[in-house]
């Protein structure tokens, strides 16, 4: 493979760092609507005024967090690798080991997407116990919506690989793409 064009990577990574700097603002958003949530419901409960929505909505919140964390995690390479047992093998199949474990990556994705997005009608009449102003469709819609962002994150790190000259990369950087 050739070398990438410096103009080319260096946009990618400018665009994956705009990417990521959006996922994280808005995991910081969701964190504190979390924390403020909690404690609202703590002080409200202690005060004998407990929320009937309180549960429920926390419940939302943090799996909210954890599918749109998960982006930011795809966005920032940061999940986790298997270093050991990748640095164990030579450079011409540690390549070959990454870019299938990332074309794996996006295929996972990309049925979780399309399944989590088939399942929004079905749940369309269907409202939250506690909230019932809120579709369980619009709270199911965080996973086609974080399988989409982890895919987009996912096929910029393809990009990456395929880009990145053989040799270019040390081990624990490939290991590092290894989810």
């Amino acid at each position: 493979m050739s070398a990438a064009n410096p103009s080319q990577s260096g946009a990618l990574e400018r665009l994956r760092e705009h990417y990521a700097l959006a996922l994280e603002r808005l995991v910081i958003v969701l964190m504190v609507v979390l924390a403020a949530e909690v404690v609202l419901g703590v002080v409200m409960r202690a005060i004998g005024r407990p929320l009937v929505w309180y549960d429920e909505m926390a419940s939302v919140l943090l799996a909210w967090l954890t599918f749109y964390g998960s982006a930011l995690a795809s966005a920032r390479r940061a999940h986790i690798g298997c270093p050991e047992l990748v640095d164990q093998l030579a450079e011409a199949p540690r390549r070959v080991l990454a870019l299938f474990a990332q074309v794996l990556v996006i295929c996972f994705f990309a049925l979780l997407g399309w399944v989590g997005a088939s399942i929004l009608p079905v749940l369309a009449d269907e409202m939250l116990v506690s909230v019932p102003w809120l579709s369980a469709a619009a709270v199911q819609s965080v996973i086609p919506i974080s399988a989409a962002l982890i895919l987009v994150a996912e096929v910029m790190n393809l990009v990456e690989l395929i880009r990145t000259p053989s040799g270019a990369r040390n081990a624990s950087s490939l290991a590092d793409g290894l989810h």
